[in-house]
């Protein structure tokens, strides 16, 4: 729009349009249950390399848990405000939302790249290669070159390959997605079943999706469960149930913790195209309140930011641990001790770093 003194100034959105709809608590409790899987998943399997004898082996599924969380809790949110706020707007606000911990996260990865005591230095990587990588993390475009790191599409924050495909199922959203009748929808999933069914067959799991060999396998992870979460919504697919945040959160850790089968393929396929839809369907269905709603609310809210921060802590776990192979009660103290101080570094990234910075960014980008 041209203003009095003839000045051009970006055309302004309905500031109602951003304020947060009414939270499904339970869900936001159960996305930390995972995230704090994830994070004992990460130590366990540098200990127990064959996921067969790791109790928590099956802790990687917490990963399309999330994308079935995030594609209901993405359609609820903005399925109907998305022709009012724009595809521009709509990309902003989540850029907002997630990519703070994305800069935070590179800068740690960083940080634990260059100065890890355990490890033995950095090798032949030049400064040059050094930034290129940096860069790749903070700008979430894929660089598996690190062979010491098992070639993670993020070798300096190996988590950031979720918020990658993340990133791509919300930029499909915005073009595409929200537009889609649930019939297309519905034909989407259909094809992407039958994507992840053909992952978990030939590879025998559906772990994939983190390295540069598995890189696809990423998509039909993604594809299957952010378009199961919002068919979830589009077809109003909730369970009333009285099964409250605590019953949820064991049912959750039941496929986390399950053991490995003969046809452990197929278990894992289940789990995923069955399971998790159908926890994010109760989860959404029942209702807590006083102390467990502030539980759940805390837990959601720190979810993001231990997930994004922690694995600066394993690559030096790992390096201490192949080092010095410390065992029985000492390692249990030291997975231990490093959970805990992971969330509470976690807390200090929300409190002292995201929060602020998103709500500056947030008034930057609509001062209304």
């Amino acid at each position: 729009m041209i203003t009095g003194t003839g000045a051009m100034t970006a055309p302004q959105v309905d500031p109602s349009l951003f304020k947060t709809k009414q939270h499904f608590q339970v869900l936001d409790g159960l996305r930390g249950v995972a995230a704090l899987v994830v994070v004992v998943f990460h130590f366990m399997e540098v200990v127990y390399t064959d996921p067969v004898t790791n109790v928590l082996g099956h802790g990687f599924l917490a990963v399309d848990f999330f994308f079935c969380l995030s594609g209901f809790v993405i359609a609820y949110a903005y399925d109907n405000r998305m022709k009012q706020l724009g595809i521009a707007a709509f990309f902003k606000s989540r850029i907002t939302r997630l990519h703070p911990l994305v800069v935070l996260g590179s800068a740690l990865g960083l940080a634990g790249f260059l100065f890890d005591p355990f490890s033995a230095g950095i090798g032949d990587y030049s400064a040059g290669r050094i930034a290129l990588l940096f860069l790749a993390s903070v700008l979430m475009i894929p660089f598996p070159v690190m062979a010491d790191r098992y070639y993670n599409l993020f070798g300096l924050n190996a988590p950031s390959w979720s918020l990658f495909w993340e990133y791509v199922a919300n930029l499909l959203y915005g073009l595409l997605l929200w537009k889609a009748n649930r019939r297309v929808l519905a034909g989407l999933l259909l094809a992407a079943t039958g994507a992840i069914a053909f992952v978990a067959y030939t590879k025998g799991n559906v772990v994939g999706g983190w390295s540069k060999e598995s890189f696809w396998d990423g998509a039909a992870r993604v594809s299957f469960s952010f378009l199961a979460g919002m068919l979830l919504f589009r077809y109003n697919i909730i369970i009333k149930n009285k099964l409250g945040f605590a019953g949820l959160a064991v049912l959750l850790l039941a496929a986390l913790l399950m053991p490995y089968f003969k046809y452990n393929w197929l278990a894992e396929l289940l789990v995923v195209v069955i399971y998790f839809p159908l926890l994010v369907a109760l989860g959404a269905g029942t209702q807590v309140s006083g102390v467990m709603e502030k539980i759940c609310s805390f837990s959601g809210k720190l979810s993001y930011p231990l997930y994004m921060t922690h694995y600066m802590v394993i690559w030096s776990f790992a390096n201490y641990y192949n080092k010095y192979k410390p065992g029985g009660a000492k390692l249990s103290v030291i997975i231990t001790g490093g959970v805990i101080v992971l969330v509470i570094f976690a807390y200090l990234a929300m409190v002292l770093y995201d929060t602020p910075v998103r709500r500056y960014l947030s008034r930057k980008r609509n001062p209304g």
